[in-house]
Formats: C-alpha cells, structure tokens, sequence
C-alpha cells in the first residue's frame, strides 16, 4: 500500500457522507492501521483563533486575524496547526517537506508572542479513518485523490479551494461524473 500522507482527498460529487460536501482533505498520515487527515476548506463560523488565544490565556498579536478550521468531525475539541516551515521543528511532525503538523500547544504560545510560522491554519478536530476504511472510499468513488498544493492550502480563499484544489491539475470538479480516480 502506498502512503496518500502529503496528498489531498478532494470530495466528490459522489460523496455520500454529507459531511464531507465539497471538502479538500490533507492526509496528514497513512498506514495500514488508518489514515488521519485535516480538512482545510472548512471554516468554523463561530470561532477565531483571537478567542482560542484569549481562552488559553495567550496574548493576542496585533493584527492577528486568523480564522479557524474544522479539520473534521473526529475530536472537535482538539486543536490541531498545520503550517509551512523551512528547518524542522521538534515539536511538529513533517507530513512532507516543509509542510508540519503540531498538536503542541508550544507552537500556539509562539503564534501569540509573534514568533510563529507565517503561513499556517489553526483546525479544530480531524478526519479519521480505521484499516481500509479510506481504501473502500476510495474504490466507491467518493474522493477524488491529487497531489496537495501549498498554495490551495496556505494562499486560496476558502471559498475557492475545492475547486482550484482539482483545477491545478486540469480537473473540474463540477462536471465529474461516473469517471473518477486518481491524478
């Protein structure tokens, strides 16, 4: 089995779980006991990551205005910090080259003194799935699987990510039909 750790799942309109409508996941981990990932075009309407800060106790950077993510509907209540790094951070795990994930709420004392990453989003929950459950998914063609794309992650409108996630790599998304795989 190959790792889709460092890939997108893009849903499609052959999604059946409507949680998952219109939702680029980045697989974060892949192995044979399961795969974890987080959604990066989810937004969460309710809260910012100003009142995350606040209700940690953290100052809040001027200027910060980060929104936060629903990165899926396992562990809502776990905050997770997906972000672009150039050196390794020992408290991160890297999903790909320059790409991190943290669970460590070091990093978010970092983001609120200023010393953080640059590029990152703040996610509250993941996408989770048991042993050959994302395989069974994936043949019933409810995902589309491409390489991620750091700008879709870190630089695209919210609104615009599922689409330009597949477009990148001359998918439209929209008109997929019976044809689905893997790019």
């Amino acid at each position: 089995m190959e790792s889709l750790a460092g890939q997108f799942l893009i849903s499609t309109p052959q999604m059946p779980d409507p949680r998952f409508r219109e939702q680029v996941i980045y697989i974060c981990a892949h192995t044979e006991a399961g795969a974890m990932g987080l959604a990066v075009n989810n937004l969460n309407p309710h809260l910012t990551l100003h009142d995350i800060l606040l209700g940690a106790n953290l100052s809040v950077p001027t200027g910060l205005a980060a929104p936060v993510f629903v990165g899926g509907p396992v562990e809502l209540e776990a905050g997770f910090i997906l972000f672009r790094a150039e050196a390794a951070i020992h408290y991160a795990m890297e999903v790909q080259p320059g790409i991190f994930v943290s669970r460590d709420s070091r990093l978010l004392e970092d983001i609120a003194k200023g010393e953080g990453p640059q590029e990152f989003l703040f996610l509250l929950g993941y996408a989770g799935w048991g042993a050959g459950q994302l395989e069974n998914e994936l043949l019933d063609n409810g995902w589309l699987v491409v390489p991620a794309d750091t700008e879709v992650i870190f630089n695209t409108p919210v609104e615009d990510k599922w689409k330009k996630a597949a477009g990148t790599f001359g998918i439209d998304i929209t008109q997929l039909g019976d044809f689905i795989g893997n790019a």
